[in-house]
């Protein structure tokens, strides 16, 4: 793990933010070299991949429309 003080931080925050992306690497930011905050990777999710079924679902209107039941309650 990396350690650096605020005023390298803030310095250098786009490349340190580039290494902890590309690198997985940890930061940990040092006040008076006691640390106050770590910089870490964000865990990113992959995408839902929709199951076959609901790709043949064929829409006879819109379906952002209101239904006939909401245009009654208007």
């Amino acid at each position: 793990m990396k350690r650096v003080n605020i005023h390298e931080a803030k310095t250098h925050l786009s490349a340190l933010l580039t290494q902890v992306e590309q690198r997985s690497e940890h930061i940990l930011i040092c006040r008076y070299n006691i640390p106050v905050a770590e910089i870490v990777p964000v865990e990113r999710k992959t995408r839902t991949i929709p199951s076959e079924e609901l790709k043949n679902i064929e829409f006879t209107r819109p379906p952002e429309l209101p239904t006939l039941k909401e245009w009654d309650d208007v």
